[in-house]
């Protein structure tokens, strides 16, 4: 069948933009209207019953949605507004979808005058003299950048970013356009010639080395202390029911990396939790005394190995199986003896699949967890019932864990309070726990939240930060407010800046005593200041039945540290 031409009629430049954001599957773009993006801002209005366009009040507040939109969806988050501030204030999503490989388009500008671009700029990014360069800054940041002059190479463009954005290892992909891009029309004989987006994205692989994972299955099945080591890669390749599956099957322990927590549910018989730096004890000693790891979707990072500690990873006495969709990062942190590439989900089948053909041992897993459980506490440590004011962090995620139903997902920032809820929560429920573990952002909870709520409005979405990440982003509750998007925020207040303080000491780390209850209430929002954990147990009940943004203000205490659920190995 001949291939027709995306489109049989002159349209602008930026409704063909939106025009392929829409044929990919596009459900909603996050930003603010500036500079040249403001062609594609307007071309959105024509599209409002397929795209939801979301204003944001911040660059950052968008980035981190489209982020995390892309991350749990599997298809681009699009961030779209003018190219200073989607580079400086969008930072914050765009560097943590680099580093955590969520899928996401930069639609953007270079703010050029290109009839006089030989005199002095004014915002201009096209590297001129006196200007500043957004191909280059861009490309430090992105998996890839792209330009576009003319009306036809914009919309190429953008089908070409999405096709980049979701192909192999997923990633953000910048596209920067020039103000000549957005003048004229283009049509059926537009160059360079224009054809429908389909075409450009990317096919699902099921492609498989049959040789390498017959191998990874045997090795698999006669190790006798097997551990699954899960990672991010486990939640953007969807493989949530895969990685149970083959767990269960082969009866194999679960941990996750920090970036992989949540995508196994922490109350299942065969998890441990969070192994590494800031990990179970329980989750770190499996790991320490496995003799081989199926490293599933993780890179291994410095934090996740305690940094290169033998006593808990090893190559020289443990069988490393990793199952990667990018080859570059097979044997990255240690050499892998089995190699599986492709996509986590397919993988992780395939294994299962191969291990009921290979000769194997009855596995002892669950045995293997109870008796980690025992020796080392499972989310079960004596301060989760501590009656003491002002609360613990233990006792406030008490509480959370006994009035939040188990579909509830609760999204982290940075800090202290990240580490906590990381060491502490346990996840009921795969997909309820979402951190930004690749760049670890302070203000990500707020706009990471409105994005999952977005995603599953069905669910209950809670925003966990401290003081100081909650001040960098309160402003997304008035986005919260405008779009009906009834997220809970929980705030460990405890009036510093927790790792810093406890680092360093408390100069230039302490905060004075605002009211964030009273702020958020002036936002529109339900607004509560609690002390108890009756207060907040009450507190969490009433915002589960609100159809509107909650902010619970916890007074906590400062006793607890991050050095307090540090692993002894990196003592």
């Amino acid at each position: 069948m001949a291939v027709k031409r995306l489109f049989d009629r002159d349209i602008s430049a930026a409704h063909g933009i939106v025009q392929v954001l829409q044929d990919a599957g596009v459900e909603m773009v996050f930003g603010i209207a500036g500079g040249h993006s403001g062609h594609i801002w307007a071309a959105l209005s024509d599209f409002q019953g397929s795209i939801r366009t979301l204003l944001v009040r911040e660059e950052s507040l968008g980035s981190a949605m489209a982020e995390v939109y892309g991350r749990l969806t599997r298809r681009p988050g699009v961030l779209v507004g003018q190219g200073p501030w989607v580079l400086g204030n969008g930072l914050l999503g765009t560097i943590e979808a680099h580093l955590s490989s969520s899928p996401m388009v930069l639609l953007t500008d270079f703010s050029d005058t290109p009839e006089l671009s030989l005199h002095g700029p004014y915002q201009t990014g096209t590297g001129d003299y006196g200007g500043w360069d957004a191909r280059m800054s861009f490309r430090g940041v992105t998996k890839q950048v792209m330009e576009a002059h003319q009306p036809a190479a914009a919309v190429h463009a953008a089908q070409l970013a999405i096709k980049h954005a979701l192909s192999g290892q997923p990633g953000p992909v910048a596209v920067l356009y020039s103000v000549s891009a957005f003048k004229g029309m283009i049509g059926a004989d537009s160059q360079p010639a224009l054809y429908p987006t389909q075409a450009y994205l990317p096919r699902p692989s099921t492609a498989i080395d049959e040789a390498h994972l017959r191998d990874a299955a045997a090795a698999l099945a006669l190790a006798q202390r097997p551990v699954i080591v899960a990672g991010n890669g486990v939640r953007i390749g969807q493989a949530y029911a895969e990685l149970q599956a083959l767990a269960e099957f082969a009866n194999i322990p679960v941990v996750t990396s920090p970036s992989g927590k949540g995508c196994f549910p922490e109350t299942h018989p065969l998890a441990l939790g969070v192994f590494g730096s800031f990990g179970t004890a329980g989750a770190n000693a499996c790991v320490a005394e496995a003799d081989l790891v199926l490293v599933a979707g993780c890179k291994l990072t410095a934090s996740d190995t305690i940094k290169e500690d033998a006593t808990l990873l090893d190559p020289r006495r443990q069988t490393f199986v990793q199952i990667d969709i990018e080859p570059r990062n097979a044997s990255w942190t240690f050499p892998a003896e089995h190699v599986v590439i492709g996509e986590a989900s397919v993988a992780l089948r395939r294994l299962q699949q191969a291990l009921r053909e290979a000769p194997s041992r009855e596995g002892d897993g669950r045995s293997r967890v109870a008796k980690y459980r025992s020796q080392h506490g499972h989310f079960d440590a004596a301060e989760f019932g501590d009656d003491s004011v002002p609360m613990l962090p233990q006792r406030v995620i008490g509480e959370m864990q006994k009035v939040l139903p188990d579909d509830a997902i609760v999204t982290c920032d940075a800090g202290e309070n990240r580490i906590f809820m990381m060491h502490f929560y346990q996840t009921k429920q795969a997909g309820g726990f979402l951190q930004a573990a690749g760049a670890g952002p302070m203000g990500y909870a707020i706009p990471s939240a409105l994005a999952a709520k977005l995603v599953h409005p069905e669910r209950p979405v809670v925003a966990v930060c401290g003081d100081g990440g909650f001040s960098m982003t309160m402003n997304g509750l008035m986005t919260a407010v405008e779009h009906d998007i009834p997220i809970i925020v929980v705030i460990f207040n405890n009036h510093m800046l927790g790792w810093s303080t406890h680092i360093r000491g408390p100069f230039a780390a302490e905060f004075h005593d605002f009211d964030h209850a009273a702020m958020a209430r002036s936002m529109q929002c339900n607004g509560v200041k609690v002390r108890t954990p009756q207060e907040l147990a009450a507190a969490l009940r009433e915002a589960l039945l609100l159809d509107v943004p909650s902010v619970i203000d916890v007074e906590l205490s400062a006793e607890l540290s991050y050095k307090d659920v540090m692993s002894p190995l990196m003592q």
